[in-house]
């Protein structure tokens, strides 16, 4: 869906390189739908034949402990299997969850794992939360010419790069996603036409304004699905507030032959790729084939936003709170795309910043990308960073132009220098 925005994006530019392209290009919401929907199921169906070919047994129930060595599996029609293991990996992962002390917010809203199969545009959208998965949400709605709101009660994209988060933000609103920031939801009732009615108090001025909707989402985190496992017949320790399942190094739980990964584990990042590398690295330990653990620091991510956002290492904010502020370095520019410039672009939110320690060789502590194809540019630099590069080895690293890529390796402006950090010329 994000990359169905993007194309959007393309046709607007199309013009500028002599394509001629109507003004008007109608979006089909059902047939996008269609083809999402159909590729999940294909990878599903990928995953039970990866199964079946490796000679793994395969039971689709609904699963809870029975002891520390037995689980119980109930199928969709009601019977019963039991289990047993030597040794037991939980890995139910999480799903979103809705706030249900706001009156109607199950009965009338959805979640981010509902949207991707809606039959129908979700039209006019409230968008509620702050996280990675609200923005992406509420960037591509926009992207697809859908009157989006996003709704704050704080900041967004807590626990990354505030600056780097204000920027993402900024370029939503300049490019129509509207942002109700310091609010904060307090009913929403279904009207006789179908439409939402949401009301909601600004925590500044503390009134409250109200407003209609097709569509209200509610992105306001994830919950673990450890709640129907029976845990405690197994003595498997949760953190009582977050429910999540507390592990070692190991990824083992509170009875060292059952072991937890992914989002159902306390302090791991709730990513795909780390549960999945982690479940990998761990599947070697207990075939005994490697006693290698699962290093949790500097995991790159990328938030997919319109502009997207990718980063690698500590913030600003941690790295100074680590390290203190005279020990720190920010090598920072402010870009244009190459592919920003003919079809004549806005990229003032297109920044790059490079966290270092000040002592020379000035290890790379974090780097911190906004443009196109963050994923791809980061997903490079992560490796450099993962082997301890320095800043002076980056600047030894020669560019490939014209990239966005390329302007990492150019970096030289420091923020304490207080020069304009602006690129010109090549």
């Amino acid at each position: 869906m994000h990359q169905a925005a993007l194309l959007g994006g393309m046709i607007r530019d199309a013009p500028h390189y002599g394509w001629e392209v109507p003004q008007q290009v109608p979006h089909d919401w059902k047939k996008m739908a269609e083809a999402v929907q159909n590729y999940v199921k294909s990878l599903n169906w990928g995953h039970r034949v990866q199964l079946q070919d490796r000679k793994v047994q395969y039971f689709n129930m609904k699963a809870s402990f029975v002891n520390e060595h037995m689980v119980r599996g109930v199928a969709k029609g009601g019977k019963e299997t039991l289990l047993s293991a030597e040794h037991i990996v939980i890995a139910t992962g999480g799903r979103p969850k809705y706030p249900p002390h706001i009156e109607g917010a199950v009965e009338h809203g959805i979640t981010s794992d509902d949207i991707f199969w809606l039959k129908e545009s979700p039209g006019k959208t409230l968008v509620v939360g702050a996280s990675y998965v609200a923005l992406e949400c509420a960037g591509f709605l926009t992207g697809l010419g859908l009157d989006t709101t996003v709704m704050i009660r704080s900041i967004p994209l807590r626990g990354f790069d505030q600056q780097m988060s204000s920027l993402v933000t900024d370029h939503m609103a300049s490019h129509g996603t509207h942002f109700l920031r310091g609010c904060i939801p307090l009913r929403v009732r279904k009207l006789p036409d179908n439409q939402l009615q949401v009301t909601w108090k600004d925590l500044v001025s503390g009134r409250e304004d109200i407003d209609t909707f097709n569509t209200v989402l509610w992105a306001t985190g994830r919950v673990p699905e450890t709640r129907s496992l029976n845990l405690e017949k197994a003595g498997v320790n949760t953190n009582p507030d977050s429910k999540k399942i507390l592990v070692d190094a190991q990824e083992a739980t509170s009875v060292p032959h059952i072991y937890a990964i992914g989002d159902t584990a306390e302090g791991r990042p709730e990513l795909t790729p780390t549960a999945v590398m982690a479940g990998r690295l761990l599947a070697r330990r207990l075939c005994g084939q490697s006693s290698e653990l699962m290093d949790y620091d500097n995991v790159p991510t990328t938030v997919f936003t319109p502009l997207e956002y990718g980063c690698v290492g500590l913030s600003e904010e941690e790295a100074v709170a680590r390290h203190g502020e005279e020990h720190v370095e920010v090598y920072h520019a402010h870009y244009k795309p190459l592919e920003f410039t003919v079809a004549e672009r806005d990229a003032s939110q297109c920044y790059i910043k490079m966290v270092c320690l000040r002592e020379p060789p000035q290890l790379v502590l974090g780097l911190h990308f906004l443009g196109p194809n963050a994923g791809e540019v980061t997903q490079g630099f992560a490796l450099g960073i993962k082997c301890g590069a320095s800043y002076a080895q980056v600047m030894q690293t020669v560019g490939i132009h014209p990239t966005c890529a390329e302007e990492v390796a150019k970096l030289h402006i420091s923020k304490r220098s207080g020069l304009d950090p602006t690129v010109t010329g090549c």
